[in-house]
């Protein structure tokens, strides 16, 4: 669950305490400091990048997901992206990187909505205002590593992966029992063992691809590779430079 996830990657934990530290001290090198975060679908960007910035409180810390970046299922259609969303052509970058220099700039910004459910950009803007610290997490968020002053990999084994991806899958498909609006509608009758036989043939059409050809080539660019066990547990916390 999320709050498993939360509890075993708060600094709290031990094995991030180093990880903090260097953050802080970056920071106190330059600010606002921008820190990109990536890693596979499902690997838990999103809740580590929560942990992150409730460490450094009290801070003011962003976390953006390039999620919002994703072009819209409207113009991925259009160019036949649709079943490649996630993967590096289905962005904006020009966009993501206009916002990261913004946010250089020391002025208020405010970035696009993307929602889960909608499995889809919102028009919708979410300010930030001025951040000391922005973390820009996403899939592909270290492709953009030359505009990033701390990149950081989530690593953990893709069998491990998988599960918690058919995991997200099945809490998305229960959501979608009371949410008509929701992507994940259509699925949300099918028993459970279906709904994990879906997942898994959705990992290994889209998401598996994107994880070995273009994700996980991006850790070459980590400053700091961060090593999760099958309890979503930190294992180790990897300095390349």
């Amino acid at each position: 669950s999320r709050a498993r996830l939360l509890r075993s990657t708060t600094v709290e934990s031990g094995p991030l305490v180093p990880l903090i530290e260097r953050l802080s001290a970056a920071h106190a090198e330059r600010s606002p400091l921008v820190v990109g975060l990536a890693g596979s679908v499902a690997v838990g960007k999103s809740t580590l990048a929560a942990a992150l910035a409730e460490a450094l409180a009290p801070r003011a810390v962003a976390v953006v997901g390039t999620d919002g970046f994703l072009l819209p299922n409207a113009v991925l259609i259009e160019r036949d992206l649709f079943l490649r969303k996630g993967f590096p052509e289905s962005y904006d970058a020009e966009a993501l990187t206009a916002f990261i220099e913004r946010v250089r700039t020391g002025t208020a910004v405010e970035v696009p909505v993307y929602s889960h459910a909608e499995y889809d950009v919102v028009d919708e803007r979410r300010p930030i205002g001025t951040p000391e610290v922005c973390i820009v997490e996403g899939v592909n968020a270290l492709r953009f590593a030359e505009h990033l002053d701390l990149a950081i990999y989530l690593h953990a084994d893709e069998a491990h992966i998988v599960d918690w991806y058919a995991d997200r899958f099945v809490a998305e498909c229960a959501a979608a029992r009371d949410d008509e609006t929701s992507f994940y509608r259509g699925w949300s009758g099918l028993e459970e063992g279906e709904q994990r036989a879906l997942a898994a043939q959705f990992w290994a059409a889209i998401n598996h691809p994107n994880l070995v050809d273009h994700i996980a080539p991006t850790a070459r660019a980590a400053h700091v590779v961060v090593e999760k066990g099958p309890d979503h547990g930190i294992l180790r916390i990897e300095w390349r430079r």
